[in-house]
């Protein structure tokens, strides 16, 4: 089998203007180490670190292993890959460049409400969005959404279409571990009428509020932000007046909630909002 005839000259291509490239096999994976690197052996250029000192001439190394060299590119263990590739990956932090990778229509309709608009890449199942800048790569930043830079590869599918502007904070604070949140306090409310026991604090039935209130939202596949929202009102419809709520209820809640990719801030936002509307 040879290379798909466009193939090579598109990595050649993009290798002219700057991008590091690099050939894929099928399932748009890279090519594992040769028998001489095998494990990272040759103290070099491991897949997922820093590239090193190795100079083995195969493509063996992911995205440490793209380049810009013409001479590599076309060398014969590289036109041994290249005949085996089934398209061409590229190195995005190498080229200056960050992809955000949209997997499905709820990441798209997120990225078109909190991101810039910029260049845009069609894929199999969504969306590559192009920035210029570099940052960590990171998967899964939050549901359907992977970012790509540096220490990263990206399969190459076109051009797209807009233009390519500059990497926004937004996308830089997406891979950044997110500490945990301070427990939320919540402001003290009246208990029941005439001081009598409140029904809630029976532990029983408030544990299975919570405890149904943080599957809701773990289990919400599309619109999180208003699930969020309902999911807070119906907590506080039932336990915001009575006083049973305790910081670390209301942690539990946040916690599900930012997992699923809400920031604290909306969290916060939510949950003010869901108390003004019942008037608490």
């Amino acid at each position: 089998m040879s290379e798909t005839p466009s193939t090579l000259h598109t990595a050649l291509t993009l290798a002219a203007s700057g991008v590091p490239v690099l050939p894929l096999r099928a399932n748009k994976v890279p090519f594992g180490n040769c028998p001489t690197c095998t494990g990272n052996t040759c103290g070099g250029r491991p897949n997922m670190k820093t590239p090193g000192p190795c100079h083995c001439p195969g493509v063996c190394h992911a995205w440490a292993a793209a380049t810009t060299d013409p001479a590599v590119i076309t060398s014969p263990p590289w036109q041994a890959a290249w005949r085996r590739a089934v398209c061409v990956g590229y190195h995005p932090g190498g080229a200056g460049l960050t992809v955000v990778d949209l997997d499905d229509a709820d990441a798209i309709a997120w990225a078109r409400t909190f991101l810039p608009v910029t260049r845009t890449v069609p894929t199999t199942r969504g969306q590559h969005w192009i920035y210029r800048g570099t940052t960590a790569s990171r998967n899964a930043v939050r549901p359907g959404v992977d970012v790509k830079s540096s220490m990263s590869y990206a399969r190459h599918l076109g051009a797209g279409t807009g233009h390519v502007v500059d990497l926004p904070d937004a996308v830089r604070a997406l891979v950044k571990p997110s500490p945990a949140p301070p427990a939320p306090r919540v402001p003290a409310v009246p208990a029941g009428r005439g001081g009598e026991e409140c029904p809630h604090r029976t532990p029983t039935y408030l544990e299975r509020g919570i405890s149904m209130a943080v599957q809701r939202i773990t289990d919400a596949r599309s619109a999180v932000h208003a699930t969020v929202y309902r999911t807070f009102l119906a907590v506080l419809s039932t336990h915001g007046r009575c006083g049973c709520l305790t910081d670390a209820h209301v942690a539990r809640l946040f916690t599900a909630a930012q997992t699923k990719g809400e920031s604290p801030r909306h969290c916060t936002d939510a949950w003010t909002n869901a108390r003004t509307t019942l008037g608490l």
